[in-house]
């Protein structure tokens, strides 16, 4: 990755040269500084395809800092422009972005369309399904699936009958397989809420480690989902601390050591691990 400053990285943003663009964009990886968040932005509509998805990853990434500066521009944008900092917004994982969401299920661009029901799903806006079951009659076949896979997602009752009223409505067998596979994930996560699971979406620990070279903020948000769901799974644990570690975060590290010590109780060999490295830090 390279070795930009702040300062750097934002000013090359608006370089003439795409690579110049690129290797600015690449260095602001992880970023949290509010005076990232305008030119970011703006890197959101560049020529190259590369540049407008990683600021608006970057700007997803920095969650509740951008939330509302990203709305604002939302609001405000059309066409294509619109649809990388849809993508932003669902990034946040802001529940305040849901409101925004609907509106946008009616937008004259597919891509928004598409990217804001697939959200709707992604934020478990269960009180939502009618703006997202008028995106199954959407023009678009795009549309239709991410609705599809957004009801999916909220797994309850109500949204498993309207995947089943789309997949009897619908002729074409690609369709009729995303809707079955969406009604088995739904009825899955209803299983697991029966019993009292939590239901979290957990990326691939092998994923998160090659994500830690190029998007170290994603990686943590990653690792910190099996922390929060207190998956008994040592690594999630071990990784997320070396991060914090380097990010000398003192307090997440003994936060993430301190779960750690509470899941792995009656485990003496894990427990040791975190003890230790507990005993170092206090």
């Amino acid at each position: 990755m390279p070795n930009l400053s702040f300062e750097q990285a934002i000013n090359n943003l608006s370089d003439d040269d795409v690579k110049v663009r690129k290797e600015a964009i690449e260095s602001l990886v992880g970023i949290t500084d509010e005076n990232a968040i305008e030119p970011l932005i703006k890197a959101t509509t560049d020529e190259s395809a590369q540049v407008r998805f990683k600021a608006a990853e970057i700007l997803g990434n920095m969650g509740e800092v951008a939330v509302d500066k990203l709305i604002e521009e939302f609001e405000n944008a059309e066409g294509k422009d619109k649809r990388f900092l849809a993508f932003a917004l669902k990034e946040t994982g802001d529940e305040k972005v849901i409101p925004y969401f609907v509106g946008a299920t009616n937008d004259e661009d597919f891509g928004v369309r598409k990217v804001a029901v697939r959200s709707l799903g992604e934020l478990q806006a269960e009180s939502e399904l009618d703006a997202i079951s008028k995106c199954l009659e959407d023009e678009d076949w795009g549309v239709r699936l991410a609705a599809i896979q957004a009801l999916g997602d909220i797994a309850t009752d109500d949204s498993i009958k309207l995947i089943k009223d789309a997949r009897k409505a619908e002729s074409d067998k690609d369709f009729k397989k995303s809707c079955n596979k969406a009604i088995k994930k739904a009825q899955k996560r209803q299983k697991a809420k029966a019993s009292g699971e939590e239901v979290v979406s957990l990326i691939p620990m092998s994923t998160l480690k090659e994500m830690e070279k190029t998007n170290v903020q994603k990686a943590i948000k990653g690792y910190e989902s099996y922390v929060e769901s207190k998956q008994a799974k040592d690594a999630p644990y071990k990784r997320l601390c070396v991060l914090y570690r380097k990010a000398n975060d003192y307090d997440n590290e003994v936060r993430v050591i301190k779960t750690a010590c509470e899941v792995f109780a009656d485990n003496d060999k894990k427990l040791s691990y975190f003890e230790k490295r507990l005993a170092k830090l206090e």
